[in-house]
């Protein structure tokens, strides 16, 4: 029987640089596991052809949703993209990475949206089931900062309905991000994402290696 398969998650506010540390860890993986292992990249919502319909739909700032709503729709492109993509990766025993997943709905629509958690909760048994990430990295950076920079990645772009919202509604997802780690330290990292990005992606990495393959470590160190 072949390595496992594993699902590494990525998190934050807005600008805190998830998709920058997802691609430096792809290229870490894909360079040092060798052996013809495969990383998957992926996000959420997305990921699928389905998934990215509805992505296009919840970010759309010209669209007015409850959060219920969102929920139900973020449920949707997550049960397609289990099935169709992150599953099947995970049983050919890839290494999958997301940015987001079912925290963003804790935090986004539970959290700040005031959801029940039951009802996240619920949401969560039908679309996932017992999956859940080997391993979360929380990135976490002041709201004046991930603004910052989540404005000049849109390039002069309309910002999308979340990046839009106030600046207490983005104070309140940091604050709930970080009590999330705090709450489940043994599947959550938070990232001081504020360091140049070689130092964040060079702690990333010494994680995983702790955390998910520790004999490889020091062998994957000495070869930086």
């Amino acid at each position: 029987m072949g390595d496992p398969g594993r699902l590494i998650a990525f998190e934050g506010v807005e600008g805190a640089g998830k998709s920058t540390q997802l691609e430096l860890l792809r290229r870490v993986l894909e360079g040092r596991e060798g052996r013809g292992r495969e990383v998957v990249v992926t996000r959420e919502p997305g990921g699928t052809p389905a998934g990215e319909r509805i992505r296009a739909l919840l970010l759309d700032p010209q669209v007015e949703l409850h959060p219920r709503a969102e929920a139900l729709l973020f449920a949707a492109a997550r049960e397609d993209h289990v099935r169709h993509t992150i599953a099947p990766a995970l049983a050919q025993g890839s290494w999958v990475i997301c940015d987001r997943f079912f925290d963003s709905t804790r935090v986004y629509q539970g959290a700040v949206g005031k959801l029940d958690l039951r009802y996240i909760h619920a949401l969560e048994r039908i679309t996932v089931g017992a999956l859940k990430p080997d391993l979360t990295f929380i990135m976490d950076v002041p709201v004046e900062v991930g603004m910052s920079r989540a404005g000049r990645r849109r390039k002069g772009e309309e910002p999308d309905r979340f990046e839009a919202e106030s600046r207490a509604f983005h104070e309140q997802l940091g604050q709930a991000y970080r009590l999330l780690a705090q709450s489940e330290p043994e599947r959550c990292v938070l990232i001081d994402a504020t360091q140049p990005k070689g130092l964040v992606g060079d702690r990333i990495w010494q994680i995983v290696g702790e955390r998910l393959h520790p004999e490889r470590l020091a062998a994957a160190g000495a070869a930086r």
